[in-house]
């Protein structure tokens, strides 16, 4: 079922979705066969909704400079990464499209050390520059450029501990033959679109559009095609 409305019909909009680049396996870059789950995914919703769009691939923190001036519409962001899950007043959300989950991760010998969330308090936490976390005035940040930089660092004790999406941080893992922990859960919920507020008559041909996908299955069959083989290899 397509989902029509005269308000969407001369709007485009354009939008963000890629992370970083190793942000795997939401975002693959440079294989337009299996470009990942959001790329995936995230098309399929605005053609149901019937709105036209423009993506783009800016990197995060440009990302979050371009939704702010209205040089973006839109990009894909978990509550969970901000303060009090606030996106702020310039923005709505939209329903829930697939869950997402952020850990601790380290090496074996040091996991115990990070097996709770407080041990990151007042310490120097590897993370992915441009990334939102919802509790970094905790902690200071050593940001690098990629999932794939920080298992790096881990291993070259740069540091001792860094916060990276459970998924991205088994693949970067298994694809470098550099093993790794997930630690303490740093933040586990949904990723939503974070949508300009001036948009918003378009969230209910949105929210109709990731229905139908969640009910006829098309997203569980995308999540499931990317993450049984992380999964297994671990």
């Amino acid at each position: 079922m397509l989902f029509c409305s005269h308000a969407s019909a001369d709007v485009v909009l354009k939008y963000n979705i890629n992370g970083s680049s190793s942000w795997v396996p939401y975002y693959i870059p440079y294989q337009p066969e299996q470009p990942g789950i959001l790329a995936e995914i995230v098309p399929q919703i605005l053609v149901l909704a019937q709105i036209q769009n423009e993506k783009h691939n800016y990197p995060p923190k440009r990302t979050n400079q371009a939704l702010e001036t209205g040089l973006l519409d839109f990009d894909l962001v978990s509550p969970s990464w901000f303060p009090d899950e606030d996106m702020g007043e310039s923005f709505v959300q939209s329903d829930a499209i697939i869950q997402i989950k952020e850990n601790i991760i380290a090496l074996e010998e040091n996991a115990q050390k990070w097996a709770n969330i407080h041990a990151i308090k007042d310490q120097s936490i590897g993370t992915v520059r441009g990334y939102l976390y919802h509790d970094d005035s905790q902690f200071t940040r050593i940001d690098f450029t990629s999932e794939r930089e920080l298992i790096k660092a881990l291993h070259k004790n740069r540091i001792e501990a860094a916060i990276s999406g459970d998924l991205p941080a088994l693949y970067w893992s298994n694809k470098l033959n550099q093993k790794i922990v997930l630690a303490a859960v740093h933040s586990n919920g949904v990723l939503v679109m974070r949508l300009r507020k001036e948009h918003q008559r378009l969230l209910p041909q949105i929210n109709a559009a990731i229905a139908q996908l969640k009910a006829d299955g098309t997203i569980d069959t995308i999540i499931d095609k990317y993450t049984k083989k992380i999964v297994l290899t671990q």
